[in-house]
């Protein structure tokens, strides 16, 4: 089976441009990559049934051992983040209604654990690494969710980041009281008046200042530097103060990932970091322009606003090794797992379509839509049925598969940032840490020669926020994010 992405002379179709582009390259100064660790508290994550592959460690994610280790492992290599993914409901679309029996047997995202939890251990042995925590608008009220945040910026020392999503499982909804999600634009709406309320706690409740700890006078906190919010809106009717004194980015990093229309505008007004999942360059690009366009609109540095591709390397000190390490992974796939996560993602049921029907003439236009993506990222394919989806997803996920050796690898890397205008990666796993100790000994050391990763944190010790914008001090929201107006300075 063909790769989602090879990096081999003559399958890359814009392969004979590589030197032509890395020659104009030198001349340009290189953007130097912010790299995430892309996990779920879950096995095999993007890479349902490998799991099952003898050197996995995937199915030690109940061990707060393995999310220590892994932190400092990471953290040694100076990876900016580790970005943990999450979902409240199982995948049940495929095989369904209401189906979970694959997700089950095959562990696809299931079962999975509440992430932020396991933040504080991480932060407890290291030092500089952030970790970005998902946690949904719909089914979490702001006040509560915003001491949850603020309580693990102050353990963490201000490393903690915030991935801002709304939901799609209708899994979810039903266990949290509701009969399905509310609908697609409905939810961005209210996230918008979510960020209203989160904001306000965060940034404007508490004066800078507000802690005296004066141990002559008895005062801890001064009342007069402490505030209600009085939010009354359409969704959430909040009165405040916020519980929790300003933590140290008080604000945490405001990750966001969605590609609608309504998503790219909240994006484009909210995140400081955005997550972006394609087979090719070309099919996030213009998504990217469009959010840049509109950050532009909101009066902020478009440049800021940084954007992180999913990507999957499965790499090996020759091409041969790569492959063969390509195919062992795939033998160790879950073909109904990766079904049960295309059904959550889309909401399609591929068990449906026959075994060799081709999915460019099936009646969803979703599906289609996804096929000649996946189609001109890996031309070589002639017939696209449910089985070859299967595998396109099985190691790696909805992101780019990218097999080959560190300089095949190193090379795709700088196609993303030239092409697609990409800041930085989450790198999936297809087994831990194997997937990542390959990124680290082998990856790594190639991007460093190139000057595409710095060798230490820009601000050890700093805050996510620091670390991401490369700027020391910068704990919080930049002056030009359309938040930061909400913060209550201390008077000079």
């Amino acid at each position: 089976m063909a790769s989602k992405r090879t990096t081999t002379n003559g399958t890359h179709p814009e392969e004979g441009e590589r030197v032509k582009r890395a020659k104009v390259g030198e001349a340009k100064q290189k953007k130097q990559l912010i790299l995430n660790a892309f996990v779920e508290m879950c096995s095999g994550h993007q890479s349902p049934g490998l799991w099952r592959h003898p050197d996995d460690q995937s199915y030690r994610f109940n061990d707060i051992d393995y999310w220590m280790d892994l932190a400092q492992r990471l953290e040694k290599a100076k990876f900016h983040g580790i970005f943990i993914a999450d979902v409240l409901g199982g995948y049940d679309v495929y095989k369904g209604p209401k189906n979970l029996e694959p997700a089950i047997i095959s562990a696809a995202q299931w079962p999975v654990n509440e992430p932020l939890a396991v933040v504080p251990a991480m932060a407890a042995v290291t030092k500089s690494i952030g970790f970005g925590v998902t946690v949904a608008t719909t089914y979490e009220q702001p006040y509560h969710l915003a001491r949850r945040l603020s309580t693990v910026d102050h353990l963490t020392k201000g490393r903690l980041g915030w991935n801002i999503v709304t939901g799609y499982l209708d899994s979810a909804a039903r266990n949290l009281g509701h009969t399905e999600q509310p609908q697609h634009d409905e939810r961005y709406a209210i996230a918008e008046e979510y960020l209203e309320v989160m904001y306000k706690l965060f940034e404007s409740s508490w004066r800078d200042d507000a802690v005296i700890l004066d141990s002559k006078k008895g005062i801890y906190t001064d009342p007069t530097r402490v505030r209600e919010i009085n939010h009354v809106g359409k969704y959430f009717n909040v009165p405040g103060p916020h519980i929790c004194q300003p933590s140290p980015q008080r604000t945490p990093l405001l990750l966001q990932a969605g590609t609608s229309s309504s998503g790219k505008r909240f994006a484009a007004k909210n995140a400081e970091a955005i997550f972006v999942a394609g087979h090719s360059p070309g099919v996030v690009k213009k998504s990217i322009a469009d959010i840049r366009a509109q950050a532009k609109e909101f009066g902020r540095d478009e440049k800021s606003v940084k954007f992180l591709a999913m990507i999957c390397p499965v790499l090996g000190k020759t091409e041969k090794e790569a492959k063969a390490k390509f195919e062992e992974y795939l033998s160790y796939a879950s073909e109904d797992g990766a079904f049960a996560l295309f059904g959550g993602w889309t909401g399609i049921d591929l068990a449906k379509y026959g075994d060799d029907e081709e999915l460019r003439h099936v009646e969803s236009n979703a599906i289609r839509s996804a096929v000649e993506g996946w189609s001109k990222a890996s031309p070589g394919i002639p017939k696209w049925t449910k089985h070859i989806v299967g595998k396109h997803l099985a190691v790696g996920g909805l992101g780019a598969t990218v097999i080959g050796t560190p300089e095949q690898v190193a090379d795709e890397f700088e196609r993303w940032v030239e092409d697609g205008d990409v800041d930085g990666f989450n790198i999936a796993y297809a087994i831990t840490p194997g997937s990542f100790i390959d990124v680290i000994e082998l990856l790594l050391p190639e991007l460093r020669k190139r000057g595409l990763f710095w060798d230490d944190y820009e601000v050890p010790g700093g805050t996510y926020r620091e670390n991401i914008y490369k700027e020391e001090g910068q704990s919080g929201l930049p002056s030009h994010h359309p938040a930061h107006h909400y913060r209550w300075k201390a008077e000079a």
